[in-house]
């Protein structure tokens, strides 16, 4: 697998923008082909990257129980499900996993669908997970080394305690993660100290922050791709540093 970056935090934390900006520096440093990954049910991370999805892998896995033509082997069918579910872009490609599994047994379609993800991984250089809080999604993946662990906060209490939360679970969870780094969005000005509590979690060199910018609310207003914002906006040039920092940690 290539080297992989996954973004978690509470909802409404600005994750999922800061993904989108992330692949779109990514690929203007040549680093691609990039897989995104849509692992929040509610999933928008296309809205970001200005695409439209053409359904979730947990259609496919609805459709298994029941579609499935017959001649047809639900490997194959799920193979082909998962592969009108990916969605061309420039420099990259994305695939939403959809909601989580509701009542009954979802077993064989989870494990043909841990089986292609993972092999459709193999076929790029970078993966970057835009994970719902929890991080459950990561559950289906067999392969679960993560080379950088990015958890987005608001610049609030509540937001900070969350992540704190996050980066103590995945210390636990049966995964590799190389480096962990927060990055506080939407901040209006520098605080003087971080709480004590994020500084012993994540260490003062893993701190990052990203300023709020009122023309991406403008172009989320409008419904237009953050990854089109002028070069000159905050929020890009933010990121941009962001995406530095980052590479300095790899």
């Amino acid at each position: 697998m290539g080297f992989t970056i996954a973004l978690g935090g509470k909802g409404g934390s600005g994750k999922t923008t800061v993904a989108g900006l992330l692949i779109h520096h990514m690929i203007r440093k040549g680093m691609k082909p990039v897989l995104a990954i849509d692992a929040d049910p509610n999933a928008n991370l296309n809205d970001v990257l200005g695409v439209m999805l053409n359904g979730t892998l947990s259609d496919a896995r609805e459709m298994m129980k029941k579609d499935v033509p017959p001649g047809m082997t639900k490997d194959v069918f799920m193979e082909m499900k998962m592969e009108q579910a990916l969605v061309e872009g420039d420099g990259f490609d994305l695939i939403a996993m959809g909601m989580p599994e509701g009542p009954g047994c979802y077993c064989a379609a989870n494990n043909l669908l841990s089986q292609l993800i993972d092999r459709l991984i193999g076929n790029y250089d970078y993966l970057v997970v835009d994970n719902e809080a929890g991080m459950e999604h990561f559950s289906r993946l067999t392969q679960k080394d993560i080379d950088l662990l990015v958890l987005v906060s608001d610049p609030s209490r509540r937001g900070l305690t969350a992540a704190c939360r996050i980066a103590a679970l995945v210390r636990v969870l049966p995964m590799k993660v190389k480096e962990i780094l927060l990055v506080v969005n939407r901040l209006e000005k520098e605080p003087p100290s971080w709480p004590a509590e994020v500084v012993e979690t994540f260490g003062p060199e893993r701190i990052a922050s990203l300023p709020s910018d009122p023309l991406l609310a403008d172009f989320d207003m409008q419904g237009k791709p953050a990854v089109t914002l002028p070069e000159d906006a905050p929020i890009v040039k933010a990121t941009a540093r962001l995406f530095e920092q980052l590479t300095g940690l790899c």
